[in-house]
């Protein structure tokens, strides 16, 4: 899909020689002035030393630039790791004729490494020549680490009776867990909005999108999802998500934050089956998270769904033991698609293992539980466990 531009945005990559060799591992992406920017970070206490600087950041100024590192985490570092973080957003200030904080910095890779400083600096004389409009494709795969493809969405939708743009990229196959963002992402539109109605925007978008998916139940230290509205649309402001231009870019958010989420669960390390974990009739929200959490989260059934094998008593199990208060056990139903495997408490009389192999084989597919006490439901989406899963994080630091 070709990313549609979006007027005063650029973007550059660049090989830095941070941790992979011949590769694109640097990214900048340019803001015009007066853009607007909202961004959700992990909720991990040991936040990465740039999710310390770019909040500080964020909180005194408008950013002009992104500066976003693959290969390094720059977590775990203590003080020399915000010391680092800090001194690469002076350097690029420095350069690039702004105040330092409005540099946000970003970087995903390997925990416990101090990051090398000088490569990153460096580089950022051919990362402000290069800047261009069309550069997102070469950012999405540059901020890759353990992704096998890169991760791009883009929308079209109406503001103001004009063609509004939204672009955006993703990165994240492992370390995947819902709370904040679990991942790094970046969206831009070209539409003019107020800062309090895009960070709205932008939660309500992450909490039914990237906080509702789950590869292997870690959360990261370095999560980031970023929304900046350029201005150069020049519609009147957009200051309530209530209007109809507030909703048009609100489903746009939405319908990209979820196109980038499916993604990165589709991509999960070693992953075979993308798994749409659907509760249902819950008496609130929260409890049918829970049990969707237990399932989506739960090694047994993870590894039942790579072996494409209906062992419904692991998720049974799980349901069991979501924490469920007073659940009444022959109200609950279980179903792998349209297929009925559970139901009275035990395995449905017209249950044939036959046809919840034939489900399961299938590359996507959807697990349901009806709990049968109430009008409440929860979805997350989440995949396989294989043995590339293991190998892949076995070997990230080889």
């Amino acid at each position: 899909m070709m990313l549609p531009i979006i007027s005063g945005v650029r973007v550059a990559s660049v090989a830095a020689g941070i941790r992979y060799p011949g590769r694109d591992d640097l990214v900048l992406l340019s803001l015009p002035a007066g853009a607007i920017t909202a961004a959700t970070f992990t909720r991990n206490a040991f936040c990465a030393a740039p999710v310390t600087v770019a909040r500080a950041h964020l909180a005194v100024a408008a950013p002009r630039f992104l500066l976003v590192n693959a290969g390094n985490a720059n977590a775990g570092t203590g003080e020399r790791g915000l010391a680092d973080a800090r001194a690469c957003c002076a350097a690029l200030a420095n350069l690039a004729g702004c105040e330092i904080e409005q540099v946000l910095p970003f970087s995903t890779g390997v925990i416990g490494d101090d990051l090398p400083v000088d490569r990153v600096t460096e580089h950022l004389p051919d990362a402000l020549a290069l800047l261009a409009d069309d550069g997102w494709e070469a950012a999405s795969r540059a901020i890759m680490t353990t992704d096998t493809v890169a991760k791009t969405a883009a929308r079209r939708y109406l503001v103001d009776g004009r063609e509004a743009r939204l672009v955006g990229i993703a990165k994240g196959a492992g370390m995947i867990r819902p709370d904040m963002a679990t991942m790094l992402a970046f969206l831009v539109t070209n539409a003019t909005v107020s800062q309090e109605a895009l960070q709205h925007c932008l939660s309500q978008a992450v909490d039914s999108s990237f906080n509702c998916i789950s590869i292997d139940g870690d959360t990261s230290t370095n999560d980031a999802c970023v929304l900046s509205a350029a201005g150069t649309l020049n519609n009147s402001p957009i200051a309530t998500l209530d209007g109809v231009d507030g909703a048009s870019l609100f489903d746009a958010v939405s319908a990209v934050c979820d196109d980038l989420a499916t993604a990165i669960v589709r991509d999960g390390e070693g992953a075979t089956k993308l798994v749409s974990v659907q509760v249902t009739e819950a008496r609130s929200a929260l409890e049918a998270r829970a049990v969707a959490d237990t399932i989506a989260h739960s090694p047994l059934v993870k590894t039942a769904l790579f072996a494409s094998d209906p062992n419904w008593g692991r998720i049974l199990a799980a349901v069991g033991r979501a924490g469920v208060q007073d659940l009444a056990i022959d109200r609950v139903r279980i179903w792998l698609d349209d297929c009925l495997l559970v139901s009275a408490g035990g395995r449905d009389l017209g249950y044939e293992e036959a046809e919840g192999r034939r489900v399961m084989a299938q590359q996507s597919f959807g697990i349901r539980v009806s709990l049968g006490r109430g009008d409440a439901k929860a979805r997350v989406l989440t995949c396989d466990l294989s043995y590339d899963y293991v190998r892949i994080n076995a070997e990230y630091r080889s």
